[in-house]
């Protein structure tokens, strides 16, 4: 039987196999009742009948009062037995220890001038004759010779045993119908009631029909960032109903939400806000320090090597301070949707010149290229889409040890610009995968002995991801031991 999905199936089915059961318990006691009760009537009419036949066929025109079979008269003219007053299909039997001596059946035809039917019995029929219990009460046997009968054997004045029996035939007939007619009638009734409860079920749950339909609007609904609205909310039932109470708690779920996601939402803008405005006046300050520690780097007068040790320093942590600046200004941007340009780019001669750059930063490591024979070009930022490429081969250079090796490759599928980068470093640890993307992740590059020193900003990859996004692509990571490969696609017809 197939599973049963919804709670309209499940209560209609529930409904007809109650009412199934119901109908079947009601016909099962109707069909035992009214059989006891025909059968009742049955031993009833040869407790009437009694033993007059069977005692007639010990000597054709024997009256009931002769018991020993020496008398004549009263009885069939033909001299088969005593038929007076039998029903037709009466069977009667004498048994003298336990063989049976005379057996007859009174036949359609019986009347003046007409006697009793002579029946053969085979062993087996004997032998269930035989075992009836002479006990004045209805045993129903089965004879071959004959059919289904009920029989009443009780004991002759001159020891024999006398048996009566009447067909069972028209109470099994009688039964059959009542099983017939039950079974049509309860059968229609529940095809009825079926459809019925269908309907009505069906009715009795469209409230609740309607809270699904709105809760699978809503969990349609982007809620990951951005702007939410949770509209439309539940239709109002009666609240005194359980799905009154559902809907009503559902709507009070979703102004939470709601709630919840509009302050989100206003603190992501003020944070946003922040790190643009940060950005932005950090830049000016950041460059002021950088000039003046070249400056002073530049004097022309003796400078005390700890003193120009720190001006390096100082002029370095600058140089990175403002390139941290320049990546939060830009994450912010993008966050707020400022659009990119949208012009032709050779993505080709774009991965040529990075892999120049990065052979360059990294002369220990090996770079292969993986290039279609024809130009990738797509529509977006070329300075961005730049940066890309450079973020991913830094990153593949710092995370990996000397000598690995480190494949670029570039081709299209199926109108989507797909850029590999992969090495076999020690590769990503497990729990940095699930969040390499977000700001401010940095690995571990102390996994692997030969990784080179640095420290990075820890904003490269959300830069990767973010503008991968706002040109209508993405990016993925997959990441072993001795593999790692990162995945960019980009629309080629993105515009």
């Amino acid at each position: 039987m197939p599973r049963l999905h919804t709670l309209r199936a499940r209560l209609t089915a529930g409904l007809v196999v109650l009412l199934a059961v119901s109908c079947a318990a009601v016909g099962v006691a109707a069909v035992v009742e009214l059989n006891g009760f025909l059968t009742g009537r049955l031993d009833q009419q040869l407790h009437d009948a009694g033993e007059r036949f069977p005692a007639s066929l010990e000597h054709g025109g024997t009256l009931p009062s002769d018991h020993d079979g020496d008398q004549d008269g009263g009885g069939d003219k033909d001299g088969d037995g005593d038929t007076r007053r039998q029903t037709v299909g009466t069977f009667g039997a004498r048994l003298v220890g336990d063989t049976v001596t005379n057996a007859a059946v009174v036949g359609s035809g019986t009347g003046a001038g007409t006697g009793a039917l002579d029946v053969t019995l085979g062993a087996a029929d004997r032998r269930t004759l035989a075992a009836v219990p002479a006990d004045g009460r209805g045993h129903t046997v089965e004879l071959s010779a004959l059919d289904d009968y009920r029989v009443m054997a009780v004991r002759g004045r001159d020891g024999d045993v006398l048996i009566t029996g009447l067909p069972t035939e028209p109470v099994e007939a009688t039964v059959h119908r009542l099983e017939l007619v039950a079974a049509v009638v309860f059968g229609a009734a529940l095809a009825l009631a079926g459809f019925a409860g269908a309907v009505w079920v069906r009715w009795s749950l469209r409230p609740l029909s309607r809270v699904a339909a709105t809760a699978t609007k809503v969990s349609r609904l982007p809620l990951s960032s951005g702007e939410v609205g949770l509209w439309p909310r539940a239709p109002e039932a009666d609240p005194r109903s359980e799905v009154g109470r559902v809907a009503d708690a559902f709507n009070t779920m979703l102004g939470h939400v709601e709630d919840a996601l509009t302050k989100r939402q206003a603190s992501e803008e003020r944070l946003r806000s922040f790190a643009a405005d940060a950005s932005h006046e950090l830049r000016t300050p950041v460059a002021s320090i950088r000039g003046h520690a070249e400056l002073a780097l530049l004097h022309p007068g003796p400078v005390p090597p700890k003193v120009a040790r720190a001006l390096e320093r100082i002029e370095a942590e600058a140089a990175r301070m403002g390139e941290m600046v320049d990546d939060l200004l830009l994450l912010a941007r993008l966050d707020a949707g400022r659009p990119l340009e949208r012009l032709p780019v050779d993505l080709t001669r774009l991965v040529l010149d990075a892999v120049t750059d990065a052979q360059a930063a990294g002369p220990g490591h090996r770079w292969t290229l993986e290039l279609s024979e024809e130009p990738v070009t797509v529509t977006g930022d070329a300075h961005r889409l730049h940066q890309v490429l450079a973020n991913l081969l830094a990153n593949a250079r710092l995370h990996t040890p000397v000598g690995s090796t480190i494949t670029i490759s570039l081709e299209i599928e199926d109108g989507t610009a797909v850029l590999k980068v992969h090495d076999d470093g020690p590769g990503v640890a497990a729990d940095v995968r699930p969040r390499v993307f977000e700001r401010f992740t940095h690995g571990d590059r102390r996994r692997a002995e030969g990784v080179e020193n640095g420290t990075g900003t820890g904003l490269g990859l959300s830069i990767v991801a973010a503008v991968a996004e706002a040109h209508g692509g993405g990016v993925a990571l997959d990441s072993a031991p001795g593999s790692t490969t990162f995945t960019v696609r980009i629309p080629v017809g993105n515009g």
